[in-house]
């Protein structure tokens, strides 16, 4: 990883409390909202329909090195359905994504047995309303710097990266850092 961004997770660890460390201790599965979140909430029309999103490079690094670093799996969990999102999850060899879903925190229970975990494993990071369910059932949650604000009023983490500007790297760096702290 480079320096700047270790030293930056390092800082991040420094502003943390206990109760947030707790939480992220317990991580084992890593689920993410896709527009506002991977995306900067922007998508490109053309007269046949949605042409393009942004993604960052960085959060696709997040997603590995979760896998690479603690053996961490990552999920979209999105009520669009894109073309775009599916290539990405491709891409970075996400199996865990579900698409078209208006009711997110219905599927937790699905999602927590298939990995055979308990929902304090589970780790979300959200930017709007129709995640706030969802959030209120999981172990640990996260908002980009740009999430709407009733969401990062709620979170236990708020990044200083934007959607699809590397929230999702930074919530899995704090993540990373958290868990590999414990094994100095």
């Amino acid at each position: 990883m480079p320096k700047k961004l270790i030293s930056e997770a390092n800082r991040n660890l420094k502003k943390i409390n206990k109760h947030l460390m707790d939480k992220a201790r317990k991580i084992k599965l890593v689920l993410t909202d896709n527009d506002g979140v991977l995306t900067d909430t922007g998508v490109y029309y053309s007269e046949e329909g949605e042409i393009f999103k942004r993604f960052s490079i960085r959060d696709g690094m997040g997603v590995e090195r979760l896998r690479k670093e603690l053996d961490i799996e990552t999920g979209i969990i999105t009520g669009e359905i894109s073309g775009s999102i599916k290539k990405r999850a491709e891409k970075l060899r996400i199996k865990e994504l579900l698409l078209g879903v208006a009711e997110k925190h219905l599927l937790l229970p699905e999602i927590i047995d298939r990995h055979n975990i308990k929902p304090e494993n589970v780790a979300y990071i959200g930017d709007d309303l129709n995640d706030i369910k969802l959030m209120k059932l999981v172990g640990l949650t996260a908002s980009p710097a740009d999430g709407m604000a009733e969401i990062r009023s709620m979170v236990d983490y708020v990044c200083e990266q934007k959607g699809g500007h590397g929230a999702f790297r930074e919530f899995a760096e704090l993540i990373i850092t958290i868990k590999k702290s414990d094994k100095k």
